[in-house]
């Protein structure tokens, strides 16, 4: 049942799960341990739209590269699928087997361990069964570039999709409106004793549950750890730890722009890096997308056209191909973008601010920083697709200068993928939850989504965290039942 916590506070004395975040992952928790016998609390701060005054607790400040968080996450039922493009891809074994460069490990288990939950995760975004993740176009000659394989979903809307599920699942109750404005850790026990939820009014209610799980996405999970002073007291969090630290984005870069070859064909041509060129060069991964802005006609050519043609030449040094370039009956012009890997950094983190927001909870500052080696990564894959599409004669690319020249301020923007504040890792010396996905120091706390990512290779999150959402349910069920039968 979905009730409005503004206006009704019907929760049970305890629950066996408390979720706080009703996005893909906290849905598919919630709905898949209600199913498995469990009474289960989904709580979700926003209601069933969007609304300014839930949307403005996610309001942080920056103090690296510019995020928009405030603008690209949405905070209502259904979470941030309410405006995803449906664009699916799970990693691949490579994500799991090549650890970052520098001193972070990558993932604690292999790729076996999650690769079993791809079936059910792509059921829940309504892929169809067994479907394969196909290419759009051919790859390049070269050992360096495959075609980038992926699937669209139609896209899924949580919310909307699983509207009925979350009324009518038996022993789940979703609350609107329904913010999580502490944790309360119990040092003796080792466990989460409670979460204090609020409405807007600023009215709180305590709420016991067996097993806790936060699901409120990257930012958000780390802001509810460090927010917590009994977590803190008990040495589990500190403001200089692993919380929070290690925030990753995949990298939108303006790499430049391309002519392509009279003749061939204008559709979008996307790219993916081969493990041998990211092994050899010790690099991210990478998609890349050629896509053209419009035809130019021979006949209608306008003056910037031609002296973006004549610019090109010269700028590459390539005044030999002037006659190449003259003979396009039909050119077009085009950008090429990026999906790029970024590497775990201890210096791209969320901290708290000392300023509350409207419900008494840290405000969250950003410091979204790459490091030497992702600009690195740029270079190496903007130079080598140049390099290849001039050999295989599909036509011109002019990189933009921060592309090989990494002294110059580099230009891009987000992907709106939050990922890695919770990571995953083999002990707490390199990340925030085990294997399990459990927190480090506790007995009982989980976090979910695409927080616990140890390396974010470069594919949508989407798909990946939904096989580890799928993954903990049957964790959390095992152990439950286990509990419960030494009990019995």
């Amino acid at each position: 049942m979905i009730t409005d916590f503004q206006e009704h506070k019907t929760l049970r004395d305890s629950y066996d799960v408390c979720i706080i975040g009703a996005g893909p992952a906290g849905i598919t928790l919630g709905l898949r341990l209600a199913a498995a016998g469990w009474s289960v609390l989904l709580a979700e701060g926003g209601g069933h739209d969007y609304a300014p005054r839930s949307q403005e607790l996610y309001a942080c400040t920056s103090s690296g590269l510019q995020l928009y968080a405030e603008q690209t996450r949405l905070r209502y039922l259904g979470g941030t699928s309410n405006h995803w493009a449906g664009r699916c891809r799970p990693f691949t074994p490579s994500d799991f087997s090549i650890a970052p460069p520098g001193d972070l490990p990558g993932w604690p288990i292999a790729y076996a361990e999650i690769a079993r939950y791809l079936p059910a995760a792509m059921d829940i975004v309504d892929l169809p069964a067994g479907a394969d993740f196909h290419a759009i176009n051919t790859g390049l000659d070269g050992d360096e570039f495959e075609p980038d394989r992926f699937l669209l979903s139609t896209p899924t809307r949580f919310a909307q999709k699983y509207a009925t599920a979350l009324e009518q699942t038996p022993g789940l109750d979703v609350f609107i409106n329904c913010n999580c404005v502490d944790l309360e850790f119990d040092p003796a026990s080792g466990r989460l004793a409670a979460v204090l939820l609020s409405d807007y009014a600023g009215n709180r209610q305590r709420q016991v549950a067996r097993q806790f799980i936060l699901a409120a996405g990257a930012i958000e999970n780390a802001r509810q750890l460090l927010n917590s002073t009994s977590l803190a007291a008990a040495g589990v969090i500190s403001k200089d730890g692993l919380v929070g630290r290690c925030f990753m984005e995949h990298l939108n870069i303006d790499m430049g722009t391309f002519i392509l070859k009279s003749g061939l064909d204008p559709d979008p041509r996307e790219y993916y890096t081969t493990d041998a060129f990211i092994e050899h060069f010790k690099i991210g991964k990478g998609n890349v997308r050629a896509a053209l802005l419009a035809d130019v006609q021979t006949y209608g050519r306008t003056a910037e056209v031609k002296y973006f043609l004549e610019t090109l030449a010269c700028d590459m040094g390539v005044a030999s191909k002037v006659a190449f370039v003259a003979s396009f009956s039909c050119p077009g012009d085009g950008i090429i973008s990026t999906m790029i890997e970024q590497f775990p950094s201890l210096h791209s983190r969320i901290s708290l601010l000392d300023e509350k927001d409207a419900l008494g909870v840290a405000k969250v500052n950003v410091n979204w920083v790459l490091d030497e080696q992702d600009r690195h990564t740029i270079k190496c894959i903007g130079t080598e697709l140049a390099t290849q599409w001039a050999k295989q004669n599909l036509g011109f690319v002019k990189l933009n200068d921060f592309v090989y020249d990494t002294s110059v301020p580099l230009r891009l923007s987000p992907h709106a993928h939050h990922m890695g504040t919770t990571r995953m890792a083999a002990d707490a010396r390199h990340g925030v939850v085990d294997r399990d996905c459990k927190v480090f120091g506790t007995d009982n706390l989980y976090a979910a989504g695409s927080s616990i990512f140890a390396t974010g290779g470069a594919s949508n999150p989407t798909m990946p965290l939904l096989q580890f959402a799928v993954r903990l349910a049957e964790h959390l069920d095992a152990r439950m039942s286990a509990q419960r039968s030494a009990a019995a």
